[in-house]
């Protein structure tokens, strides 16, 4: 080999080690970032008729794609159950414990122990003042349960439309970067960071829906949701789809997406089903159509039922002989009389009839009926006793939401304050298992990542290649300086 040659082959080792010794200390400082691939030097022999020596064919980028694709749909299934875990437990935390004060059980005993306190002396108006006063209590408390469902369902219309922007938006950077990998790869370049940042983009809405990437050519990717809904593929159509979707503030208890007073998914114009079951079901997106559409109305319909129950007991034909048909009966929807055609919301709006408002002077109505004239027999205890009897029996519901067997009241609140238990119980074990299948893929794609002692270790094998072309370099100069001094 002539010294030309020999110096050559060093000098493309340097080159080489230089550039490897970069990557290496890239991988270093980016051992934590996430979205990170690692970098590696892809090389090969110059070819033959050429003064030899090493040539650099790219920077390789990388990443365990099946890691990663597994990854972001346990992103999607975290998210869902996060989101439904939170709601759960919101609702659950909102009634409170059973033997907890001014929760809904505790609240109910107590309107049912001031009936019975009350009738052991109805001629105390203190004590007739204590069951208006813990019957107002119970309706506050079905009041702002019902409230607060509303409110849930109105925060997660607003969550829907900020992920369907968060969604939209980084379908846009993801072609954009697509386009600037591909032109990187046709110029020779190293599209490496690209690559990171698309690949963080993805990361980002990965919770919202599961996604998957599919590799094209010239380092591009195409997007798809789990149900294999087309989100962005270019070699079908330029552009990606744009979902669409209208938020609506603030939700109330009769608005609902089957009566279209709510807003579904579209994509490209093109109304899809907008449920969990749907094309961009299964992640955040899903969970907040759960909720919405779902779950929110469920729980709304059966403490609709419970109020519509609570209601009827009291009702005319019920223990109050003295009121007329069409009169309001002690529990009332807004201060009227109950319309059955009108039980949506119900909750939100019963009151206690404020005849016997524990602020004002007609507690006594309570013992000797609302529609009296007049005081009657301040020992009568028959109608708090009826009261109570009315609480106890064994009826048919009038809401089909309270299912079709005869209970008590007292049953009816037991029942719902149980399911909104287990409710939580149930998505308490579904966020657990999401979330530890969540980590462990996240710590299996950061092992497959960056491992710091193997990078040293490379980086000592660069310290010697570039040492060995060094010397080559250097005894070259030394025999070329002989040769010019003979």
């Amino acid at each position: 080999m002539s010294l030309t040659g020999a110096l050559s082959n060093a000098l493309s080792g340097l080159t080489a080690n230089s550039r490897a010794a970069a990557l290496v200390a890239s991988n270093i400082a980016n051992a934590t970032t996430e979205s990170y691939g690692r970098r590696s030097l892809d090389l090969s022999s110059r070819p033959a008729g050429t003064l030899g020596g090493v040539a650099i064919d790219g920077v390789r980028r990388n990443v365990d794609v099946a890691v990663l694709s597994d990854r972001r749909l346990s992103d999607a299934q975290s998210g869902f159950a996060d989101n439904m875990q939170s709601f759960a437990s919101g609702i659950e935390t909102l009634l409170g414990a059973s033997d907890e004060a001014g929760s809904l059980t505790s609240l109910y005993s107590a309107f049912e122990n001031a009936l019975l306190s009350a009738a052991s002396d109805p001629s105390s108006d203190q004590r007739l003042a204590s069951v208006a006063l813990a019957a107002e209590d119970f309706t506050e408390k079905l009041n702002g349960i019902s409230d607060e469902i509303q409110l849930q369902r109105t925060a997660a219309d607003r969550a829907i439309a900020a992920d369907v922007e968060s969604l939209n938006t980084a379908l846009g950077r993801v072609k954009a970067l697509n386009t600037a990998i591909s032109e990187s790869l046709i110029s020779d370049g190293d599209p490496s960071a690209l690559m990171d940042e698309r690949q963080r983009v993805i990361d980002e809405v990965s919770a919202i829906l599961p996604l998957r990437s599919v590799a094209r050519e010239n380092g591009t990717v195409a997007l798809y949701a789990a149900s294999g809904t087309v989100l962005l593929d270019q070699t079908i159509h330029s552009d990606p789809v744009t979902i669409g979707f209208t938020p609506q503030n603030p939700v109330t208890a009769h608005m609902t997406l089957d009566n279209g007073l709510l807003s579904g998914l579209e994509i490209d114009g093109f109304a899809i089903d907008s449920s969990n079951d749907g094309p961009l079901g299964g992640g955040r997106l899903g969970a907040q159509l759960q909720i919405r559409d779902t779950v929110a109305v469920d729980m709304q319909a059966v403490l609709d039922g419970i109020a519509r129950d609570l209601i009827e007991r009291f009702a005319p034909g019920g223990p109050d002989t003295t009121l007329a048909s069409g009169d309001p009966g002690l529990f009332t929807d807004g201060g009227a009389a109950f319309d059955a055609l009108d039980e949506t919301g119900l909750a939100g709006r019963i009151s206690l009839n404020p005849l016997v408002s524990p602020d004002g002077n007609g507690v006594w109505r309570l013992r000797d009926g609302l529609g009296a004239a007049t005081r009657g027999d301040v020992g009568d205890a028959r109608l708090l006793q009826a009261y109570s009897g009315a609480l106890d029996a064994l009826q048919l519901p009038g809401s089909a939401s309270l299912g079709s067997g005869t209970s008590s009241f007292s049953q009816h609140v037991a029942d719902f304050h149980s399911a909104i238990a287990a409710a939580r119980v149930r998505a308490d074990g579904e966020q657990s298992f999401s979330s530890a299948q969540n980590t462990a893929l996240k710590e299996l794609e950061l092992s497959k990542s960056v491992d710091t002692d193997a990078e040293l270790q490379d980086l000592l094998r660069i310290e010697q290649h570039y040492a060995a072309n060094a010397r080559v370099i250097s005894t070259v100069d030394e025999l070329m300086q002989t040769l010019l001094n003979m």
